[in-house]
């Protein structure tokens, strides 16, 4: 709404206080020299009993107390502080007074400072993001993993304010981590341990021609390889080492960040959204939100449905290994579930590696592993996926493909998990900006 006229007396300045700055104007006048005035009477302050306006400050159309005390070397800051406060008609609903009238976009100069300014920000603005593009990766991963857990969290604030639910959810999430670890950890270490101790006797299958790994190792030479690559050199293994633990420490290191980003998203998500929601204009405002409420809802969806389906995954390998016999179930069964969270991709390597170890065991287990994750994943495609994300995810197997792959190519892991939420998003927001307007013409 426009503010009140100047002068009008709801201004927070003081007649008293407005009336002492003209006649500070007419000191500065008599001190300051300035350009002549007009002739004819001047205009005085106004009567006692009327509140002068703020256009009284103006000597006609030509100076104000203002602009005379600004040019004055022995004018107070108090002062100056006040004309300012009469001239912009500040109250106590606009405390820096009323936004003037919009400067004149049409003129030459204001479209090119306009140009010129755009420029140099989308300069700024690129440079930026690629120099900061591994923290901005980090932040967008967080958000992900925020947006993912917020069904969660919402579901739990029927019963309870969103703080507490969002501790609920960051202590369970917890809880699960330590129990997995319980769980995993000392078999880990002793498939491991037992996987060192058999590498000798991998190493004597590799030089027996009886065996099948034998003859592939006569053919490709994959014990000479093995052997000069740990041989090249000593500088080589340190630097390979130090090379590896920058790696992890860099891992160990960005998994930290995403976690503390994540709680502090996942508290504050309602906020950002707020955030978001006011950058937008106004007449835009109310279709953006119920746009972008969809959106996130179908990234927590795919969230957690993919969590599912990693978790059936990890349970199916571990079952097959052992039904089978094929060595170090659980490890296979942890690794196969963490790569079956990349969509299309990732439980065709997870089933790779399984197939590799079962070729330990002999080729016929190795063609029944191969053929187990062949089968499991038209039965995850068809079956698992549609029935757990149709309502969430609802995107073409060639769009998950092409996206996917895209995803994997331009931001690597991370661009593969975020690949068919992003697509799902970019298809509504098509579906609902732009046919409409196919439409029309």
């Amino acid at each position: 709404m426009p503010g009140p006229p100047r002068g009008h007396p709801e201004s927070t300045v003081p007649v008293g206080r407005f009336r002492r700055l003209l006649r500070r104007a007419d000191a500065v006048r008599d001190v300051t020299p300035g350009p002549p005035t007009p002739t004819g009477p001047r205009r005085g302050p106004a009567p006692a009993e009327e509140v002068p306006a703020a256009g009284a400050l103006h000597d006609g159309d030509q100076r104000s107390v203002l602009d005379e005390l600004l040019e004055a070397d022995f004018a107070e800051p108090e002062e100056v502080a006040e004309a300012a406060a009469v001239e912009a008609a500040v109250t106590d609903a606009e405390a820096f007074g009323h936004i003037g009238p919009p400067l004149d976009r049409r003129s030459p100069f204001w479209i090119a400072m306009t140009a010129t300014f755009g420029v140099a920000v989308a300069g700024v603005v690129i440079v930026t993001v690629y120099f900061a593009r591994s923290i901005l990766l980090l932040f967008g991963l967080s958000l992900f993993i925020a947006v993912g857990l917020d069904p969660v969290v919402a579901w739990l604030r029927r019963f309870m304010p969103r703080p507490v639910a969002v501790g609920v959810v960051i202590l369970l999430g917890l809880a699960a981590l330590a129990g997995v670890a319980e769980l995993v950890v000392p078999v880990l270490v002793t498939q491991v341990t037992a996987l060192v101790r058999a590498l000798p006797h991998y190493f004597r299958q590799l030089k027996s021609s009886s065996s099948l790994v034998g003859r592939l190792n006569r053919q490709y030479h994959v014990e000479s390889s093995l052997r000069k690559t740990l041989t090249s050199g000593s500088s080589g293994v340190a630097s390979g080492l130090l090379g590896l633990g920058r790696a992890v420490l860099g891992a160990l290191a960005s998994t930290l960040v995403v976690l503390v980003l994540s709680v502090y998203l996942l508290f504050d998500l309602p906020r950002f959204k707020r955030l978001l929601y006011g950058l937008v204009p106004r007449s835009r405002r109310a279709r953006t939100v119920l746009l972008s409420d969809q959106i996130f809802a179908k990234v927590g969806g795919y969230v957690l449905g993919n969590v599912v389906i990693s978790v059936i995954t990890g349970i199916g390998t571990y079952v097959w290994c052992v039904a089978l016999g094929v060595p170090y179930p659980l490890l296979l069964a942890v690794l196969v579930a963490v790569f079956d969270l990349v969509p299309v991709v990732g439980s065709t390597v997870g089933g790779v590696v399984v197939a590799a170890v079962a070729l330990t065991v002999s080729p016929t287990v190795a063609v029944a592993t191969v053929g187990f994750y062949l089968a499991y994943r038209l039965l995850e495609d068809y079956l698992l996926a549609p029935r757990i994300m149709r309502r969430t995810v609802d995107v073409p197997g060639l769009v998950t493909v092409v996206a996917t792959l895209v995803g994997g190519v331009l931001l690597g892991v991370i661009g593969a998990l975020v690949a068919i939420p992003v697509a799902a998003a970019v298809k509504l927001l098509l579906e609902e900006l732009a046919a409409p307007r196919l439409e029309q013409h």
